[in-house]
């Protein structure tokens, strides 16, 4: 089963379920009157209400992560995560309901716990009960080969062999391996324990492979002497929504980028997951857009007056735009306060910038060191190429030339790049290869630590630098 027609059933089944908690919900209170005898209205009535309390409902199981890991979930686990947000969900629904009666006493006190209680069970029991079903479904159809996730090997040795053993008795696991992926090139081997015709091609061509067969899962095992070679693998797999797992073997030499679990039955660990919840990135994203408003419209005056300075210092545009790479590696176009003469690379290319930087005017200089040349850039973050916090964005030029030479550079770009980020605070600006190779290593921390209180203490941490007059 396709991961988007699995989510498309999941919630249909969840609105369907919810719909008929609030038709059960109206029977027990206005039919069997558990809670005592009160006016019903008309059944008709009900159903413009139930569609939108479930679409409320199908709101908040986004907002927590309901709709994430969807495909062969154990049972057990989806009780548990259902039965958290329902409590969460039931709570914030009667808080609504409940804060304009100001009529509080002992009687509607108990009246409002018993209404939340058998509405939060009947909420649990019945989009449990719905998902138990499609999971039941999942798992029978998988069972018997139907709705398998296409996946590959990378490994040809006795570890790729006893892994792809386990798959084919674990049939629960949901996976259809077809192929292997050699990462040592070498098809003449002794290491090689797998028929040629299932080898599909080497490293090097693992993308084009993926895409070719539309590959939705990727195994990692190869032999304990090639250990070392696994943070080339990674770095060659340059397809962000392509979850990636290996064998347990190799826990100790990626630990930070791991999240250990039981995956589709088998003893796998999966490989620099989404450290941040659906919840937080809401957040986030919410933060960044008022945040962005709140600045612009506090800095029209300073950016009237740079924009002017800009203008008058130098010839040329007061804003500079340029092509920079973003999420997914997705182009898009950056705007900043111009803080170098016009045509500055003309004759050198692409360069970094420098002390004493020639290419920088007067006005820039200042500009930079108190970092106001990004303040336009939060256009960039209202359009949503880029949040406040984040790796910043490189020009494709450099982003071809770091993904040859600085391992899992690509991972940078698995998250929306931004106006400041973990590096700006802990490093400097590049001036060299080293820079940006150091650089590197706090992207990725960043990447793999994302939250929202790493967020505010990197706003804080460039909110001091620019009082400060640190910036460069």
């Amino acid at each position: 089963m396709e991961r988007k027609t699995d989510l498309l059933i999941t919630i249909a089944c969840d609105l369907i379920a919810l719909i008929l908690v609030w038709y059960t919900f109206y029977f027990i209170r206005f039919e069997v009157e558990w809670f005592g005898e009160v006016t019903a209205v008309e059944p008709a009535m009900l159903l413009l209400p139930s569609i939108v309390i479930a679409f409320f409902w199908v709101a908040i199981f986004m907002f927590f992560g309901l709709y994430k890991r969807l495909y062969m979930i154990s049972r057990f686990d989806e009780i548990i995560r259902v039965g958290k947000i329902t409590v969460i969900g039931t709570l914030l629904f009667f808080f609504i309901l409940f804060t304009d009666d100001l009529n509080w006493n002992a009687n509607n006190i108990i009246y409002a716990r018993n209404y939340t209680i058998l509405y939060w069970l009947l909420t649990f029991c019945f989009v449990s009960t719905g998902r138990i079903i499609i999971r039941t479904i999942q798992k029978s159809l998988v069972s018997r080969g139907f709705g398998l996730h296409k996946a590959i090997i990378v490994g040809v040795g006795e570890t790729a062999l006893s892994v792809h053993e386990d798959i084919l008795r674990h049939k629960q696991s949901g996976l259809d391996v077809i192929g292997f992926v050699n990462q040592n090139g070498n098809h003449q081997s002794n290491q090689v324990k797998i028929d040629k015709d299932k080898i599909l091609g080497k490293l090097k061509d693992i993308n084009s492979i993926i895409r070719a067969n539309n590959i939705q899962d990727i195994i990692v095992a190869m032999e304990p002497n090639d250990r070392m070679k696994l943070i080339k693998v990674m770095d060659k797999i340059d397809m962000p929504n392509i979850p990636v797992k290996i064998v347990p073997d190799f826990y100790q030499i990626i630990s930070g980028l791991n999240q250990t679990n039981q995956i589709f039955g088998l003893p796998l660990i999966e490989v620099m997951p989404d450290p941040m919840p659906t919840w937080e990135k809401f957040v986030k994203r919410f933060m960044d857009i008022g945040l962005s408003l709140s600045i612009l419209v506090i800095s029209i005056p300073i950016m009237l007056i740079v924009a002017v300075l800009v203008r008058m210092t130098s010839p040329g545009p007061a804003v500079f735009r340029q092509e920079r790479v973003g999420l997914n590696g997705r182009l898009f176009m950056m705007y900043k306060f111009r803080s170098m003469y016009i045509n500055a690379e003309a004759a050198t290319g692409p360069t970094w910038a420098k002390d004493n930087d020639p290419r920088i005017t007067p006005v820039g200089w200042w500009l930079r060191k108190l970092r106001l040349d990004e303040l336009p850039q939060l256009f960039n973050v209202l359009k949503g190429d880029m949040s406040l916090v984040g790796p910043r964005p490189e020009r494709k030029y450099f982003v071809d030339q770091f993904k040859k030479e600085i391992p899992l550079y690509s991972r940078r770009l698995s998250v929306r790049p931004g106006i400041t980020g973990w590096a700006q605070v802990k490093w400097k600006y590049d001036e060299t290869f080293d820079d940006v190779r150091e650089k590197t290593k706090y992207d990725l921390f960043y990447v793999e630590n994302m939250s929202l209180k790493m967020d505010i203490k990197i706003l804080i941490n460039t909110l001091a630098t620019m009082l400060s007059g640190e910036g460069k």
